[in-house]
């Protein structure tokens, strides 16, 4: 069955059900549906699974008002929604769970080469290099594009145009950022001595 297509068989309004067990229901299926995701899902995918006119982010609400005090939360990151463990259980995760391949081990360079994709974008690696003063090498990009973080982007339609490059969803979701207006602004980063351009 395709992502976008409702099961025949699912009663999505279940007029049978008093309406408190009914928004209960719609509750635990929003629930089902986070926690089997492996992404962020948005807002229209969640209608799909409860009654017409229902509001979405109401039930969200509720679901992570049942959530407090457990050890994940509902976070709203790159357009939609997912489950993540709060951040007070990080060292216990760090200690008993294999979580290798989740950690991104950028160094200092890599996260400031994502940052100026992530305000610039689509940029190419030479207006990387008018922003660092230095050649950014292909191997420090094909780590950024392996791990997920950027993608390939707009590219001119003349002949041996430059390849451009943009953050991606995993990008939002690595960082907790619901959109790229989430970013700070560069005033914040200046006032935090972040700005590598002054």
């Amino acid at each position: 069955m395709a992502k976008h297509q409702p099961a025949a068989d699912l009663d999505r309004a279940l007029a049978d059900l008093p309406p408190e067990q009914r928004w209960r229901e719609w509750m635990r299926r929003i629930e089902a549906v986070l926690f089997a995701s492996a992404s962020p899902v948005l807002r229209e995918d969640l209608a799909r699974v409860v009654g017409q006119g229902a509001s979405v982010d109401l039930l969200v609400e509720d679901l992570a008002a049942d959530l407090e005090g457990r050890a994940f939360e509902i976070a709203q990151v790159a357009g939609g929604w997912m489950f993540r463990t709060r951040s007070t259980y990080a060292p216990a995760i760090r200690a008993a769970a294999d979580v290798g391949d989740q950690l991104l081990d950028l160094s200092e360079f890599d996260v400031a080469v994502l940052a100026a994709i992530a305000y610039h974008q689509p940029i190419t690696r030479d207006g990387l290099k008018d922003i660092f003063g230095k050649e950014i090498s292909r191997d420090l990009i094909g780590r950024l594009h392996a791990r997920g973080l950027i993608g390939t982007g707009p590219r001119s339609p003349r002949r041996g145009a430059p390849y451009t490059f943009v953050t991606t969803e995993q990008f939002l979701v690595a960082f907790d950022l619901e959109t790229l207006a989430d970013l700070p602004d560069r005033e914040q980063l200046e006032d935090a001595g972040l700005d590598g351009e002054s």
